[in-house]
């Protein structure tokens, strides 16, 4: 495999079929590669064999994993944030960057870290999906992306409909870790998809933008603006979940506070009784009677009572 290319295919008249060299049918109708950026193999064969505008060019180079989009002189470049993954993760909560250059007959997608929706867009190729245009290798490849974000928050809201039914059936409150968890999930979904939508909107809007790929940015965008919408949802859950936690706990505390303010005004009359007789002076009432204990046990039961039915009166 040439240094660089991590997986490729062209459109022959054969179909479509996977290459294993950057240059591998350079007379096909149509070619799309998947580099890997961190490779300076790439980088000098990005120079020497492909030819993009400059603004393109350092786009496609460029270490920004903000997203991005740019039309000039009828190639296109993007920036679109992505999830990572791992040698032995498939997934992690981890934003990459895939930049992406389309020209006529050639898309270049690149990445400096592994990421999720280029593995499955290649499964997609080998199990025979046809690439015939920069139209349909753009709407495999966003469409792999808002298929793995469709999973995530399909997850997302299972997770905060689990909690929800915990608290809502009073078997067992949720661990306030888990929804500190499931807040920063949601958090990183949204901004990431909102902004591959807003990149998105801005490359349906730009007047130079191919004719052929209008359709599947007005397509996408329209995806990405219900996902955003379902996060919103889940977000708002989670805030309401928070809310009624937080307002169980104040009650909770709440009674607890009036059951030690009761007793301490219960106790306080006794402590009273109990501190006058335990005073060591002279004179004391009861000190010389057999029953002067229980006396004065009977005062402090009595001065307690008396506190009690004053408190239920007022």
């Amino acid at each position: 495999m040439q240094p660089g290319l991590i997986w490729g295919c062209a459109r022959t008249d054969a179909g479509t079929r996977l290459i294993e060299e950057c240059d591998d049918a350079a007379e096909a109708s149509f070619r799309w590669l998947h580099l890997n950026l961190a490779d300076q193999r790439t980088l000098r064969w990005l120079e020497r064999s492909v030819e993009l505008p400059r603004t393109i060019h350092d786009l496609m180079l460029s270490r920004d994993a903000h997203a991005q989009a740019v039309v000039e002189d009828g190639v296109v470049g993007l920036v679109l944030q992505d999830l990572e993954r791992d040698f032995d993760v498939a997934e992690t909560m981890q934003i990459g960057a895939l930049h992406i250059a389309i020209t006529p007959r050639l898309m270049l997608t690149g990445r400096f870290h592994p990421l999720r929706s280029a593995d499955i867009a290649k499964q997609r190729i080998a199990a025979g999906v046809d690439i015939c245009d920069g139209a349909a290798a753009l709407g495999l490849m966003v469409g792999a992306m808002a298929d793995g974000l469709s999973q995530l928050v399909r997850g997302l809201a299972a997770d905060i409909q689990t909690a929800e039914d915990e608290f809502l059936n009073e078997r067992l409150s949720p661990d306030t870790r888990d929804l500190v968890a499931i807040r920063r999930r949601a958090a990183r979904l949204h901004r990431l998809i909102g902004g591959m939508r807003a990149a998105l909107h801005r490359l349906e809007m730009d007047p130079d933008l191919p004719a052929l790929l209008a359709p599947v940015a007005e397509h996408v965008v329209q995806r990405l603006h219900a996902l955003d919408a379902d996060v919103g949802a889940v977000q708002a859950q989670l805030r309401m979940l928070r809310d009624e936690l937080d307002l169980q706990t104040a009650q909770r505390t709440n009674q607890n506070l009036y059951f030690l303010s009761v007793m301490s005004a219960l106790l306080l009359p006794a402590t009273l009784v109990t501190g006058f007789f335990g005073m060591n002076t002279g004179g004391l009432p009861f000190a010389g009677s057999i029953g002067g204990t229980l006396f004065a046990g009977a005062l402090a039961i009595a001065a307690s009572g008396g506190t009690w039915l004053l408190l239920r009166r007022r």
